[in-house]
């Protein structure tokens, strides 16, 4: 008995033909926009680079570096607003990054599926969304308020906070990344778990997370609104962070409103020497990570 043949549907050339030509057009439509969108997007970015340096350029000097802020019409620099914006920025990263590195450790190694995980992950990705004004006016209410004064220590902790939730984030993702195989072959050769963490995981997503703290640290470095009810900005010469604290972003933002030529021309630099810090710091992590 021969089997029954089944016929096919009956190719017609000239609609294979038609069906070819849409998806042609369609194609080309599709990338017409997306090269439109991304010369738009680069039209936006080198505008406001060029005007960045364009402005930005004219008052910067060696005094900008060597000199605390001066009245208007004096000769004065952002001494005192850089050193402390690395200052706090260095201290919001410095308590921030571990905390966040071990919440998306936890969340990725130790908590896959269960309730308590899913609520940490809810509530950190509702403070990754949430304003940072907002984190600047809870900062106040617990630290400010109490404490009877802005300082350099509140301005700190709504940094680190801001800084936590990006290192979760990133952390979580980059672990989640790393194959099973391999934690199977780490286990099976005896090693606990903490040290297959530690010794490996770590070990494979340190490019990813490092990358992560560069965002998180690109993000804090320029926050204005969280150090207005923190920090408040100082426009002398300070190191103790039980006072009111400078920042380069305070400056930026008092400078730019300023009736002042000289002191917008600052704010300017200001602008300009925080978006140099950050490119370079990225671009640094970068060579370091592609020579390894």
């Amino acid at each position: 008995m021969s089997a029954t043949t089944i016929p096919g549907p009956r190719k017609d050339p000239a609609a294979a033909a038609r069906l070819g030509a849409r998806r042609r057009r369609a194609d080309l439509l599709l990338r017409g926009f997306g090269f439109a969108a991304t010369l738009l997007g680069l039209v936006f970015l080198v505008s406001i680079l060029a005007t960045l340096f364009w402005l930005g350029l004219g008052a910067l000097n060696l005094t900008v570096f060597t000199k605390v802020t001066a009245p208007p019409g004096s000769e004065g620099g952002l001494l005192n607003a850089i050193v402390g914006s690395l200052v706090q920025v260095g201290i919001g990263t410095a308590v921030g990054t571990p905390i966040g590195m071990l919440v998306g450790t936890y969340l990725a190694e130790y908590a896959r599926g269960s309730a308590l995980g899913n609520a940490v992950r809810f509530v950190s990705d509702i403070l990754l969304s949430a304003p940072s004004i907002l984190i600047g006016l809870f900062v106040y209410q617990i630290m400010v308020v109490p404490f009877g004064g802005f300082s350099g220590w509140a301005g700190s902790v709504a940094l680190a906070i801001i800084v936590i939730p990006i290192v979760v984030r990133t952390t979580e993702d980059m672990l989640s990344l790393v194959p099973n195989t391999l934690r199977e072959a780490v286990i099976g050769l005896g090693a606990p778990k903490w040290k297959m963490v530690t010794l490996v995981c770590w070990r494979a997503a340190m490019s990813g997370i490092i990358t992560g703290i560069l965002l998180a640290l690109a993000r804090v470095a320029g926050e204005t609104a969280p150090l207005l009810f923190t920090s408040l900005g100082n426009n002398g010469w300070n190191i103790d962070l039980a006072r009111p604290y400078p920042s380069l972003p305070l400056a930026i933002y008092a400078y730019a409103g300023s009736p002042y030529e000289d002191w917008i021309a600052l704010a300017w630099t200001g602008a300009l020497i925080i978006t140099l810090g950050v490119l370079g710091l990225n671009i640094l992590a970068r060579s370091v990570f592609r020579q390894k």
